[in-house]
Order: structure tokens, then C-alpha cells, then sequence
């Protein structure tokens, strides 16, 4: 029963990931890991774009990339130790990744495997960067991921870009605009 969970969750994943905004982000891709990077210029100032990523993150990640399907169940803490964390009713619930190094203003790091990553024999680093340029803040998000996987790591790399990429231009409309949605 857990495989077939961890199965159907990878395919979501890639299937998901396939269908979302098109990026060229990964800057390599192996059998044993990948690394993305995705630089997203946010119209506001720096502690108002942190705020948003930080504390409001169930307002902005899309829903089709939860275990719950509700992005409200979401919540990062951004503390040490601190988490990205998924309610999931009941008492029960999951932790996406773990908080490894917070500046606030500047730089958030977490550890480990997001969403269906989480379910393999890999480990991740994830790294938010928040710069001041002129009237706006540029976001510097950077995933890298190593270990094993039937298939190679590389098979995954596209589509975990995929649903990166349409985060932060979700994080990026929702401070711009009020709303996660383009349009």
C-alpha cells in the first residue's frame, strides 16, 4: 500500500509538473541528483516579499501541489528548528522540509525532500535568497537534490523545475497583485 501511494504521488508529480510553465532552470541533472535555479525580480520591498513567502505561504502555493489538496494547510516557520509543514486533519500531518538556516529579511535554507521527494532515498537542500534592487526585491531559489531513485534522478529534474517555477511566479503575482492567479 505505501508503494502504491509513493507511485501514484511521483506520477502526480511528473504529470503535474509537465503540464505547468515551461523553464530551461535546471543547471544540471544527473542519475543521482539535479539542481534548479529560478531568479524572480518581486515589485515591493524585501521584508514585504519575506512576509509573503514566509507566513502567508498557504495564501500563494497552488493547492495542486499539497498532499491535502488545500494550500491553506500549509505553514513554514522560520526558526530554528523550523518547518514547511502540511496540516492533514486529525491530529496528523507532514513535514515537507526542515528549516536549516534562517536570516530573516535575507535568506531561508531547508532540508529535504519536497512532496513526493520526501519518499524516496534522497536529500535536498533548498535555498531562498532575498536581494534589494532599486524598488524591488529579487528572489533567488535554488533546489539541489541527491541520492537514488529507480530511474535516475534525472528523469524528475524537468518536472520538479515545473512546479517550482510556478511557484514563484505565484509568490510573485500574489505580492504584486493580491491574488496567486495570473489574469
Amino acid at each position: 500500500m505505501q508503494r502504491l501511494k509513493r507511485d501514484l504521488l511521483l506520477t502526480a508529480l511528473i504529470a503535474l509538473g509537465a503540464t505547468s510553465m515551461a523553464s530551461a532552470e535546471v543547471l544540471d541533472a544527473a542519475a543521482n541528483g539535479f539542481t534548479v535555479r529560478h531568479v524572480v525580480t518581486i515589485a515591493a520591498d524585501r521584508q514585504t516579499v519575506y512576509k509573503a513567502a514566509v507566513t502567508r505561504i498557504g495564501e500563494w502555493w497552488s493547492s495542486d501541489h499539497t498532499v491535502s489538496g488545500n494550500a491553506t494547510n500549509l505553514y513554514l516557520t522560520d526558526s530554528i528548528p523550523g518547518c514547511f509543514c502540511e496540516r492533514l486533519g486529525e491530529g496528523s500531518g507532514l513535514v515537507h522540509l526542515s528549516v536549516s538556516f534562517v536570516n530573516p529579511g535575507v535568506m531561508l535554507r531547508l532540508t529535504g525532500g519536497l512532496g513526493p521527494l520526501g519518499l524516496m532515498g534522497v536529500s535536498g537542500n533548498m535555498t531562498w535568497e532575498f536581494d534589494d534592487s532599486a524598488d524591488e526585491t529579487v528572489v533567488t531559489f535554488q533546489y539541489a537534490v541527491g541520492g537514488y531513485m529507480a530511474g535516475g534522478l534525472d528523469t524528475i529534474a524537468d518536472p520538479v523545475d515545473g512546479v517550482l517555477i510556478e511557484q514563484m511566479k505565484r509568490l510573485k503575482t500574489f505580492v504584486e497583485t493580491g491574488s496567486p492567479d495570473e489574469g
